[in-house]
């Protein structure tokens, strides 16, 4: 059975960082996309990184974090990372990591990477208030 467990959240004042993490067990770890997404109250759950967790590593980004946050991984310890650097209050949010169960051979990633559908296993999320 799939499990992710994310943690890492808190709260910081704007300008700060945070990272976060995401231990991912009951599968065989790699070949696969990662993601994190968030979501805000009283807002729709949007994309924010994701990862190839296989060879090259590839990522993607959502214009709202592109430059401030990065998405790695640690493939022995089956974690996938979020750093979060110049917070800004709108990145208050329920974050969530999830995995998409497609096995892939090095892609490219894309807009695509971010589609939600893509995604069958979620963690339960860690929380982000950022202050102004």
């Amino acid at each position: 059975q799939v499990q992710l467990v994310e943690s890492g959240g808190g709260s910081v004042q704007a300008g700060g960082s945070l990272r976060l993490s995401c231990a991912a067990s009951g599968y065989t770890y790699g070949s696969n996309c990662m993601g994190w997404f968030r979501q805000a109250p009283g807002k729709e759950r949007e994309g924010g990184a994701a990862i190839y967790t296989g060879g090259g590593g590839s990522t993607y980004y959502a214009d709202s974090v592109e430059g401030r946050f990065n998405i790695s991984q640690d493939n022995a310890k089956n974690t996938v990372y979020l750093q979060m650097n110049n917070l800004k209050p709108e990145d208050s949010a329920m974050y969530y990591c999830a995995r998409d169960p497609r096995p892939m051979v090095a892609p490219s990633l894309g807009p695509w990477a971010l589609r939600q559908s893509r995604y069958n296993s979620w963690g339960q999320g860690t929380q982000v208030t950022v202050s102004s």
